[in-house]
């Protein structure tokens, strides 16, 4: 094989690129506060990461399955773009469970608070949006 064809068989796409990236970005730990008050999953937990978002056990397993869920599904352009726009959607469901939850009680299991809701609901809507807008093709006639 020679080296052309070994570069251009590791090239990726932009949409591969954004699917990785948000994947490498579910292994990179944060700096929790509180780190002696996390709980399994329940929404008494007190760990905070970055001080702001409310995080468990669960929740920080939740995020990793992302990120390995991403790391596998870059590999292709087709599969990149499944990861988007299909995580986009699950952040985006889970932003509205956490809209109509009372976040003091068991419900909020996984747990969540306001700071979570709003980051649930930023990531679905770019993920959602890199998903699509990475895998446009271009209109027949456009830029003429």
């Amino acid at each position: 094989m020679s080296a052309q064809h070994r570069t251009a068989s590791i090239a990726r796409t932009p949409v591969q690129q954004a699917a990785l990236l948000v994947g490498v970005l579910g292994f990179i730990p944060g700096i929790t506060t509180d780190y002696d008050t996390m709980k399994f999953a329940e929404h008494g937990s007190g760990a905070k990461l970055l001080g702001v978002f409310q995080v468990s056990v669960l929740h920080n397993i939740v995020h990793l399955l992302f990120g390995i869920a991403g790391v596998a599904m870059a590999r292709a352009p087709l599969t990149a773009r499944n990861f988007l726009i299909g995580g986009g959607v699950i952040y985006l469901a889970l932003w509205l469970y956490g809209l109509f939850i009372d976040h003091d009680s068991s419900a909020n299991f996984v747990p969540l608070n306001t700071a979570d809701n709003w980051l649930h609901f930023a990531l679905g809507l770019a993920m959602i949006a890199l998903g699509v807008l990475l895998t446009r093709r271009p209109r027949a006639g456009a830029g003429r």
